[in-house]
């Protein structure tokens, strides 16, 4: 026990109790289990004990103790359940998001807020990067708050042009603001060409820093459709994005 422990007389504090041999018992406990059910068996019903162990050591068997952790603690009040950042009192959302943008001449290639070398770049309002487009709806998607065009409609003309990590930088201080923590985010680019994995790691760190988490945290892949549809024609480029957070029961 880390707290000084004492005595109550009449509600009064009253002598202080050596807490050096004091240690709290936590659970799971693990036993032989034919011994521990003879334990109970053979303990007598007008005696008390507070958990197995007691039982176990009644018995007449030894009982050895292993160091605990602060995760195991005990949730007895209605408090307990309302505890603020106790990590199994949270929920875990997944977010999913998907988008095309076609592939035109005389547009510049953006993906993961990496700029591409290829001979055509990706049309649409914004950059037209459909990796963070798929991103930014994965990650709204954890909170239910809609979808890319709800925050920034095609027709606002002040998002002409923009840079789509202003999105993904969006999303994530929603997510923020609820009491959020983004863990992890995984991306598939589904297209012919150009070939992605010269630039994967560039992507990766570039969207680390924008959602302020890990490498490891980033997974990033890459596949084709063997030449069928419109990304195996080479006519445009789909993402799809998946996004795992975990924020306080409501």
């Amino acid at each position: 026990c880390v707290d000084t422990m004492v005595r109550l007389n009449n509600e009064q504090l009253g002598p202080t109790v050596d807490r050096n041999s004091l240690w709290r018992v936590q659970t799971p406990q693990a036993f032989d289990f034919k011994k521990l059910m003879a334990a109970h068996a053979d303990f007598a019903s007008d005696r008390n004990a507070s958990d197995d162990a007691q039982v176990f050591r009644a018995a007449g068997h030894a009982v050895v103790t292993i160091e605990g952790d602060e995760a195991l603690k005990k949730y007895t009040l209605p408090g307990d359940f309302k505890e603020k950042g106790s990590s199994d009192m949270r929920q875990i959302r997944t977010g999913m998001g998907y988008d095309v943008h076609r592939l035109a001449a005389d547009e510049e290639l953006w993906l993961g807020g990496v700029a591409i070398k290829h001979d055509k770049g990706l049309a649409g309002h914004s950059d037209a990067d459909v990796l963070l487009h798929a991103l930014t709806d994965a990650l709204l998607g954890t909170i239910a708050a809609g979808d890319i065009g709800d925050h920034f409609p095609p027709s606002a003309p002040q998002w002409r042009g923009a840079a789509s990590s202003l999105f993904v930088e969006h999303a994530a201080s929603l997510i923020s603001q609820k009491g959020g923590v983004i863990h992890n985010v995984d991306m598939t680019i589904i297209c012919e060409a150009p070939k992605i994995k010269p630039y994967r790691e560039d992507i990766r760190r570039n969207i680390a820093k924008m959602l302020s988490l890990a490498m490891d945290q980033v997974s990033l892949k890459a596949t084709t459709t063997e030449g069928l549809g419109f990304a195996g024609r080479r006519e445009g480029i789909a993402a799809q994005a998946i996004a795992t957070i975990s924020m306080e029961e409501s």
